[in-house]
């Protein structure tokens, strides 16, 4: 596996996206900045360190063991990835669409703004 730092763009968002899926949280988190900022589109972060987003996504991880996001469309342009997926919180469970903006600043993703 290549080292988060070493990977292009679109290539570390996938990475991201991959260890999402396989609810690997170690392998997860370390594709975000150790002070990573979360928050909805133009309002100010809700998360602003790598402990909180990690014991966030712990939770989301043990309460829905089966969770997926699948890619719909991913544009990228110059340190912006921007995905939209679809999360499936269960096979056949429910279902709700996301707009992730993906900053990425020295190799790892700095912030992320949804659209819900």
């Amino acid at each position: 596996m290549t080292a988060a730092g070493k990977l292009s763009n679109v290539d570390l968002i996938q990475a991201q996206l991959e260890a999402y899926n396989a609810q690997d949280l170690d392998a997860y988190c370390a594709y975000f900045a150790d002070d990573i900022q979360v928050g909805d589109l133009n309002r100010p972060p809700h998360t602003s360190d790598i402990e909180t987003y990690r014991k966030n996504y712990a939770g989301v991880f043990a309460k829905f063991p089966e969770n997926k996001a699948e890619l719909l469309n991913r544009i990228a342009v110059g340190s912006t990835v921007i995905d939209h997926e679809k999360v499936i919180r269960s096979p056949g469970g429910e279902t709700f669409e996301v707009i992730a903006i993906y900053t990425i600043a020295d190799g790892k993703v700095a912030r992320v703004d949804f659209v819900k």
